[in-house]
């Protein structure tokens, strides 16, 4: 059995969600009756069939506003969530807004958008970029973090209401502690993990310390604490919006692509583009009057 969550938040009507069951059912699925997670913002629908097929045919609405999570129904409820920071759980690039006060943010931001559509290599673009920023004073990361980083809306409803639900969260971030160490608290992750910028005499140095929190790393974080807990991968959710995020987005239960580069939104199970982070609530099946507001 699998589930379509349609989700227009403010504007999903019976219209929509009968067209839905209707393409469904002409491409030879067997599809029950529709169920109103919240009337006018989600609903569910509940077939048998082909979920590549789906996928496929959900995808060709074309409704505005509209976000679709097609997955299997019985362990929707995720029991830990994985998560990228940058752009997913808050609204910047912490390393593009740093090279705004070394006045480098057009020739940074340049190289993070070509790591994070996968067209260069993650560690490379890293050190690059840090480099240029060797010599800045450290006092410049509280700086920008207090003038620049905002949080995504949703995130602490979505962390909080999982928690809330016997769930388990982890912050893994490419950028850096200064920056993830706040946010996760702020928002209430269990455990975070980032890069440690080498500092030296109160600058950076222009080095990031070893291990290199990439792609790989992020892989695992998710497969280290899903057998923590004795948690089949079947049962996580994982999300993010570059291809660094890419490995640990395929390998969960659910792989979610916030507001994704193409190669994150091809590599998903969905790409939510038009909605907060509370999308993935109602993905995963809570009505709001279940959710722990943040």
């Amino acid at each position: 059995m699998f589930v379509a969550t349609l989700i227009a938040a403010g504007a999903l009507t019976g219209e929509v969600v009968r067209e839905a069951i209707d393409r469904l059912a002409a491409t030879g699925h067997d599809v029950g009756a529709p169920h109103w997670l919240d009337e006018g913002d989600a609903a569910d629908i509940v077939f048998q069939g082909s979920l590549v097929s789906a996928r496929s045919e959900l995808a060709k609405m074309d409704h505005g506003a509209l976000d679709i999570v097609v997955q299997p129904l019985g362990d929707r409820t995720k029991k830990l969530l994985i998560a990228d920071m940058d752009s997913t759980m808050i609204t910047v690039e912490c390393i593009d807004e740093l090279a705004d006060y070394a006045g480098l943010k057009a020739q940074i931001a340049a190289i993070t958008e070509k790591a994070m559509r996968g067209e260069i290599d993650f560690r490379g673009a890293l050190a690059e970029r840090v480099g240029l920023l060797g010599g800045m004073a450290e006092t410049t990361l509280a700086e920008c973090r207090m003038e620049r980083v905002r949080l995504t809306r949703g995130a602490r409803t979505l962390v909080q209401t999982m928690k809330a639900h016997g769930a388990w969260s982890v912050l893994v971030s490419g950028g850096f502690m200064p920056f993830a160490g706040p946010v996760a608290e702020a928002v209430g992750f269990d455990k975070v993990v980032a890069n440690e910028l080498e500092i030296v005499g109160g600058r950076l140095t222009g080095q990031v310390r070893e291990p290199i929190v990439d792609s790989g790393a992020k892989l695992a974080m998710l497969q280290s604490e899903a057998a923590a807990r004795g948690l089949p991968l079947a049962d996580t959710l994982a999300i993010g919006d570059g291809a660094n995020d890419i490995p640990m987005i395929t390998a969960a239960g659910l792989g979610i692509g916030y507001h994704p580069h193409p190669a994150a939104a091809d590599a998903a199970d969905a790409a939510i583009r038009h909605h907060d982070l509370t999308a993935l609530l109602w993905a995963q099946g809570y009505p709001r009057r279940s959710w722990v507001l943040g």
